[in-house]
């Protein structure tokens, strides 16, 4: 599909690709692994119409490519429309995304709603933003995606985040959860698709940074140090560096759940779980309550 004779027919996003071996190789990975994702979880109705978010960081810019580079060889039969959300964070650079998806002539719309100043007023001194300031960003993706007549709003969440998500809720929230790959929301209309699910951070951050992307960093508000996230990051990067591959080895369990070895009751009927001992089973005097 991405073979040397097709260099000339591509996306202009990908206009000015390097031309080395490494950077194909690792193009059409993030194309296969993309692709895998979209059809393991069925995220493609044809006909559908995607937002695909973009932030200006290093993720959204690789899912935005990879997305119209299948889209432009005919293997995903949707409409795509890419949206950014201004949040009105000091300092960020409001003529950068408009200017870069002109120029590669993808379709987007841009929209301004200063939640910065709900959040920065909201939140105690000393707390991080982020929480409250992603669910006024999704509220109002959802609102857009609407207004645009959208069925799924996409996003650039990528392999990393998801292991990140995953450990977060097993240190912080008790809880085994994570992100999927394909989420309903809360009202029933739209999907909350990850098409980059089964790609690596740092495949993003080189492809990225080959095609010479203007990125945009997310830490603009300030209050990024010291996140539960940060932390499980930290842990995770100490993981991989004295076991290489232990980030692949936990992803691939997420995808490998027993029940029946777990401890939920609701997912697994452990109440009825005992030998079978050949014949009819026999009346069992009931249990006094505790």
């Amino acid at each position: 599909m991405l073979d040397k004779s097709d260099e000339t027919d591509i996306h202009p996003l990908f206009a000015g690709a390097p031309s080395s071996t490494e950077f194909r190789k690792l193009r059409k990975r993030l194309v296969r692994e993309t692709r895998a994702a979209i059809e393991d979880y069925g995220m493609v109705r044809p006909g559908d119409r995607w937002l695909v978010c973009l932030s200006g960081g290093k993720d959204s810019y690789t899912l935005l490519a990879v997305l119209h580079e299948l889209k432009w060889r005919g293997l995903l039969p949707v409409d795509l429309l890419a949206c950014n959300l201004d949040q009105g964070q000091p300092g960020f650079p409001a003529t950068v995304l408009p200017k870069f998806l002109t120029e590669r002539q993808v379709e987007h719309r841009i929209e301004y709603q200063d939640t910065y100043s709900i959040v920065t007023d909201k939140v105690p001194e000393g707390r991080t933003y982020c929480a409250l300031c992603s669910r006024l960003r999704r509220g109002n993706l959802y609102r857009i995606a609407r207004e645009e007549g959208c069925s799924a709003v996409v996003l650039g969440h990528h392999r990393d985040d998801i292991l990140e998500t995953f450990f977060m809720n097993l240190f912080h929230g008790g809880r085994l959860a994570t992100m999927p790959p394909k989420l309903l929301n809360e009202q029933g209309d739209l999907t909350v698709l990850r098409p980059l699910a089964y790609v690596a951070e740092e495949d993003c951050d080189r492809f990225a940074r080959a095609m010479n992307y203007p990125i945009i960093p997310c830490d603009l508000c300030g209050s990024q140090e010291g996140l539960q996230r940060v932390q499980v990051k930290r842990i995770l990067d100490e993981w991989e560096k004295r076991s290489p591959g232990r980030r692949q080895v936990m992803f691939r369990a997420l995808m490998n759940i027993r029940p029946s070895h777990m401890l939920d009751p609701k997912l697994f009927d452990f109440a009825n779980l005992f030998p079978s001992d050949g014949g009819e089973a026999k009346d069992q005097p009931p249990i006094p309550e505790l």
